[in-house]
């Protein structure tokens, strides 16, 4: 199987973990036409809004987004299944991924549009710094009451919610905002670390980190552009960036989602 994928995109991280959880080969690709936006592409013909992560399976056929891949992958290898078949347990596993992919995507991403992409300086820069360290504890509080006492998100075995959850708290980390050092959630955290599929998939996120630097100016000229889709462009308009927004648009530096 192929994987089109970014080593930084958390969601393309979520599947990987599963992918090696399950021990399931496939090769990951980075697009070439990744954040062009372009649709006359083999990427752009698996997932019309060339989005990462799209897996390629059986006979050529594409699956893109991170949720629905991993439905598939555990109607496809039951035995391997990340979710028990409890309902309830389910639904929580769920309603945790739901949460990171979300809200929790977007206030990593939000921080990198910062950090990495510097898209602002200044007041607003440290504005939109402060929010997002404040939203981030407040999911992190959040995850740690669903956490519990136990071991992991999915009760006593690693599962759906727990790699799902992975590739958000480990960009807080790389970003400074880590959970606290005593809590829960870090000890989580250096628990799920030390699993071989996700140390693997985190060290493929450190290298590619180490060249952010040189890659945001790429970005700033109009070479790829940030897409601004759903979860994030309402945390950078409600954060204090709709400046940042409307810069992007008339430098024709970022892009919406398919159709736009």
């Amino acid at each position: 199987m192929i994987l089109y994928d970014h080593p930084l995109s958390s969601y393309g991280q979520k599947v990987k973990i599963a992918l090696r959880e399950k021990g399931i080969a496939f090769t990951p690709l980075l697009p070439q036409d990744f954040g062009t936006g372009r649709q006359d592409t083999d990427f752009a013909a698996a997932n019309p809004r060339t989005e990462v992560p799209v897996l390629i399976v059986e006979g050529g056929q594409a699956i893109f987004d991170s949720t629905i891949i991993l439905d598939y992958l555990d109607d496809r290898w039951p035995e391997t299944a990340l979710m028990g078949r409890d309902p309830l347990d389910r639904a929580r596993q769920r309603e945790i991924e739901e949460i990171a992919d979300g809200p929790y995507e977007a206030v990593n991403w939000g921080y990198g549009e910062i950090l990495w992409f510097r898209r602002a300086e200044g007041a607003l820069a440290n504005d939109l710094r402060h929010v997002a360290a404040t939203d981030t504890r407040v999911l992190q509080d959040w995850l740690t009451k669903r956490l519990g006492e136990a071991p992991w998100f999915g009760g006593e075995s690693f599962g759906r919610a727990d790699a799902a959850v992975a590739p958000m708290v480990n960009r807080s980390v790389h970003y400074g905002l880590g959970p606290a050092p005593e809590s829960a959630l870090a000890a989580w955290h250096a628990r799920v670390s030390a699993r071989p599929a996700v140390a693997e998939t985190f060290a493929e996120f450190d290298a590619a980190a180490v060249h952010m630097a040189q890659a945001a100016d790429h970005y700033r000229s109009g070479g790829r552009r940030r897409e601004y889709r759903d979860h994030r462009l309402e945390w950078m308009i409600r954060s204090g960036g709709a400046p940042i927004v409307l810069e992007g648009l008339r430098e024709d530096t970022i892009r919406f989602s398919w159709p736009g």
